[in-house]
């Protein structure tokens, strides 16, 4: 599989719940050894133009107003970016912002929206991930997301290193 430098346009949750996102990712982090990472939603993936990505995040920015996600199930895959997520409902405003994304970075990339926020990045074994997935409860059946980041990354992302290896290379807050 081959793999190159992509953009990855994220949308970031709100307080409270940016905070608890940050909590459980910090603290499965330590305690399964795996890389840390801010909560988000990738809303679309796209070529590697940092220059594009500025204009995308700033105009997706302008044009939308807070977003509100329902959360539909703590999930888990057998995918390294998938290991343990929270999924939530693809709405309206969701698709909106990706083609608004997609038609400011000039990107015909295909990238398919399924809204998901990851929790670990760790290959486990299916049980572990199971009864992890099922521990977990999240206090939010509903997030507001307020802010939009682009970052810079290896695609597909496949261990710790390429995860520490992210930049963000623009960022922008949600018109309110």
């Amino acid at each position: 599989m081959s793999r190159r430098t992509v953009i990855a346009h994220w949308l970031i949750p709100a307080e409270p719940a940016h905070g608890f996102f940050q909590g459980v990712i910090n603290d499965l982090a330590r305690r399964y050894d795996a890389p840390l990472f801010e909560p988000h939603v990738t809303v679309h993936v796209a070529s590697n133009r940092a220059d594009a990505a500025e204009t995308a995040i700033s105009e997706a920015a302008r044009a939308c107003k807070l977003i509100k996600l329902k959360a539909l199930e703590i999930g888990h895959s057998s995918k390294f970016i998938k290991i343990l997520f929270v999924q939530f409902a693809l709405n309206r405003e969701l698709r909106q912002l990706n083609e608004r994304i997609r038609n400011a970075a000039r990107d015909s990339s295909h990238y398919k929206l399924k809204p998901h926020l990851s929790l670990l990045y760790k290959k486990m074994p299916a049980v572990a991930r199971r009864e992890l997935a099922d521990s977990i409860m999240a206090p939010f059946s509903e997030v507001i997301f307020d802010s939009l980041k682009a970052v810079r990354c290896i695609s597909p992302t496949q261990n710790r290193a390429d995860v520490e290896a992210w930049r963000v290379v623009a960022a922008a807050s949600l018109s309110g």
